[in-house]
C-alpha cells in the first residue's frame, strides 16, 4: 500500500468532515466546562440532534427548519442536565450517562413509532443542508474544497473557535463564566448568579451539540441510523480535557480525531478489517489522554520542584 494513495486531497476533506461535529459538541462542552458543569451527556444530546433534525427535515421539507428542531429538541433533552446537576445538585457524571442511555433507547423507540423502521431511516423527503462554496477560494489546491465547501454549519463550528477564545478571554460575560465555574462562591459575593451561568452554559451547549447532531445526519448523510454518534460525543468529552477548555486546543484535538477517523475509513476502503478502523480515533483517544496526562503531570511537578 503506497502513501500516496492514503494521503490526498480527498483525505484533507475527510478529515474536516468528520471534525465538525466532534468540534461543534466539544466546543459545547467546553462552555459547560468553564461554568463549572462536567458535561459527559454529549453524546445523548448529539444523538437526539440528529434523529429531531432527520424528523424535522422530513416532516417540513426543509433542511433549515430541520436544523431548528434538531438544536431545540437537544437543548430541551440537556434542560434535564441543568435541572438535576444545578437545580436538585445530583451528580452530573451519573446523570450524564443516564442520559446518554436514555437517549439512545428513545430514538430507537420513536423511529419505530414515527416512521415503523428500525436501525436506518433514509427517505427522499429528507432534505439535506446544502454546501456553500466560496469562489476563488474552494479552487486553492488541497485545503480549498476542504475549507471553502462546506455546508453553513460547517463555517459556523470554524468561525465559533475564534469567537469563543474572545469571549471567554476578553470580554466581561466570559470573565463572569469563568468565574462561576472556578469560585462560585466569590462570584455570588459580587452580585453574579451560577445558577443563572450554568443553566445557561448547558443550554447552549445544547445547542451546539443539536447543530453537531444535525451536521451529522443531515451534512455528512443524509439519514438517521440508531446510535448513529457512535461514540463522538464521548471523543467530544475527551477533547475538551485534552485541550483543558481552550478553544483554540479544542479545535486542534477535533482535527487529530477527525485524521484518525478519515485514515480508519481509507484503510478500510483498502482491505483493512473495519473492527480494526472503527477502533482507531478510540487508541488515538486514549492515546493523547495518556500522552497529556504525562505532560501535565510533569509540569506540575517541574513547577512545585
Amino acid at each position: 500500500m503506497e502513501l500516496s494513495s492514503l494521503v490526498d486531497s480527498a483525505l484533507v476533506e475527510s478529515v474536516v468532515r468528520a471534525l465538525i461535529p466532534i468540534l461543534l459538541a466539544a466546543l459545547g462542552g467546553l462552555i459547560c466546562d468553564r461554568a463549572g458543569v462536567f458535561n459527559i451527556a454529549l453524546e445523548g444530546q448529539l444523538l437526539v440532534g440528529a434523529f429531531a433534525s432527520v424528523a424535522g427535515s422530513f416532516l417540513t421539507g426543509n433542511a433549515l427548519l430541520g436544523v431548528l428542531i434538531g438544536v431545540a429538541a437537544a437543548m430541551a433533552f440537556s434542560s434535564i442536565l441543568a435541572y438535576g446537576s444545578v437545580t436538585r445538585k445530583a451528580e452530573p457524571i451519573v446523570l450524564g450517562v443516564a442520559m446518554n442511555i436514555l437517549a439512545l433507547g428513545v430514538t430507537s423507540f420513536l423511529l419505530v413509532a414515527l416512521f415503523d423502521v428500525q436501525g436506518v431511516f433514509q427517505d427522499p423527503g429528507i432534505v439535506g443542508i446544502s454546501k456553500i462554496r466560496i469562489p476563488l477560494l474552494a479552487d486553492i489546491p488541497w485545503v480549498g474544497p476542504a475549507l471553502f465547501n462546506l455546508t453553513l454549519l460547517g463555517y459556523v463550528a470554524l468561525m465559533l473557535v475564534p469567537v469563543l477564545s474572545i469571549v471567554l478571554f476578553r470580554t466581561p460575560l466570559g470573565m463572569r463564566l469563568r468565574g462561576v465555574g472556578e469560585r462560585p462562591l466569590a462570584a455570588q459575593t459580587l452580585g453574579v448568579s451560577p445558577t443563572r451561568y450554568q443553566y445557561g452554559a448547558i443550554l447552549v451547549s445544547g445547542a451546539l451539540t443539536g447543530l453537531a447532531g444535525a451536521q451529522l445526519a443531515l451534512g455528512n448523510v443524509v439519514q438517521f441510523a440508531e446510535n448513529m454518534s457512535a461514540g463522538r460525543g464521548w471523543i467530544a468529552v475527551v477533547a475538551v480535557m485534552l485541550a483543558r477548555a481552550n478553544p483554540a486546543a479544542t479545535l486542534g484535538a477535533a482535527v487529530l480525531f477527525g485524521f484518525a477517523e478519515a485514515v480508519g475509513y481509507r484503510l478500510q476502503a483498502h482491505g483493512l478489517a473495519p473492527q480494526i478502523t472503527e477502533a482507531a480515533p478510540y487508541v488515538v483517544t486514549l492515546l493523547a489522554l495518556l500522552l497529556a496526562s504525562k505532560y501535565f503531570r510533569t509540569n506540575r511537578e517541574a513547577t512545585v520542584a
